[in-house]
């Protein structure tokens, strides 16, 4: 029976942008790739990532009373996932990211959060009525929401993974309940910690750090094309990227990666193993333009798995 996954995170609009380089102050560049709106934030690009490997995911998310808001509610009912927790803000507009890729792949985004901000805990508790068998938060809702979700959360033993993104130093994260998965990427490690987890002694100081403020079973730190580092509060393992057929857009790459190792986490509780799935998810992901749109389905990420034996 299919894992029942409750996503309570963000929804956003994207504007994608291509540029071969940034523009310097009062400068101006052409994009020359192209412009595209696409359905993206991190919530949502988890939401259907999980969706597409299988999970019976529920998404809890509050739209603008905007086209934007009809238009990604029509692509996350297409997707099969159960939108009846998804609301309606007629105070806030959708929320929308302007995602600039430059010519390496590498993007940089702006975000402005807008509905994303306004979930309540009437809403959060409305959305748990699902008995789900675990919970994926990240930061691109309010740090309170998601910690009013977490709590519920533990309240009912039911396990929960962090994506923290974005990442603020003044987050109080002493506050969170015990979760089961607590993950940064390199950047938010450092602003949570102070400390760039370049290598392997550096990421075990950023881990310790955090294990100091996270009550969490795994810390577990994405590194991007280094692979992933993992930390057990004893022990800790670094576990290598895969290399991706190509490098096209790194955007949703981090929250394929997130999704994948946690329905394989469920699976069978070896975390080493469902890192190495997620990091294939997350290679396929860079191989495709776009946020939501580039997530890999089950059968894909087996495939591409199946042709690198020598990277298991």
């Amino acid at each position: 029976m299919a894992k029942r996954i409750l996503v309570i995170g963000s929804s956003n609009m994207d504007l994608s942008l291509n540029v071969y380089r940034l523009p310097s102050a009062g400068e101006t560049v052409i994009d020359d790739g192209g412009v595209a709106y696409t359905p993206g934030g991190k919530g949502a690009n988890a939401a259907i990532s999980l969706r597409r490997l299988g999970a019976d995911t529920v998404f809890c998310t509050k739209l603008g009373a905007d086209s934007h808001g009809q238009k990604l509610y029509g692509y996350f009912k297409d997707e099969g996932l159960d939108t009846s927790y998804i609301k309606v803000d007629r105070d806030f507009p959708t929320g929308f990211a302007a995602v600039i890729k430059e010519s390496d792949a590498q993007n940089r985004i702006i975000y402005y959060p807008g509905a994303n901000t306004n979930l309540t805990r009437e809403n959060l508790l409305e959305a748990f009525s699902c008995s789900p068998d675990a919970v994926y938060l990240n930061f691109e809702i309010s740090f309170e929401a998601a910690m009013v979700a977490a709590k519920i959360a533990a309240s009912r033993s039911i396990p929960v993974f962090i994506d923290a993104a974005p990442a603020s130093a003044d987050y109080p994260l002493e506050s969170l309940p015990p979760v089961e998965i607590f993950s940064p990427n390199e950047s938010e490690t450092k602003e949570l910690t102070g400390i760039l987890p370049a290598g392997a002694d550096s990421s075990l100081r950023a881990a310790l750090a955090l294990w100091k403020r996270v009550k969490c079973k795994y810390i577990i730190i994405k590194q991007g094309s280094r692979g992933v580092f993992v930390y057990d509060g004893k022990h800790y393992s670094m576990i290598p990227a895969f290399r991706a057929d190509k490098v096209v857009d790194t955007t949703a790459a981090g929250d394929a990666f997130g999704a994948a190792m946690l329905l394989e986490y469920l699976s069978h509780g070896d975390v080493n193993l469902a890192v190495k799935y997620g990091a294939a998810a997350g290679a396929v992901a860079v191989s495709r333009a776009g946020a939501a749109t580039s997530v890999p389905t089950a059968s894909e990420v087996l495939e591409f798995i199946r042709k690198r034996p020598n990277e298991i």
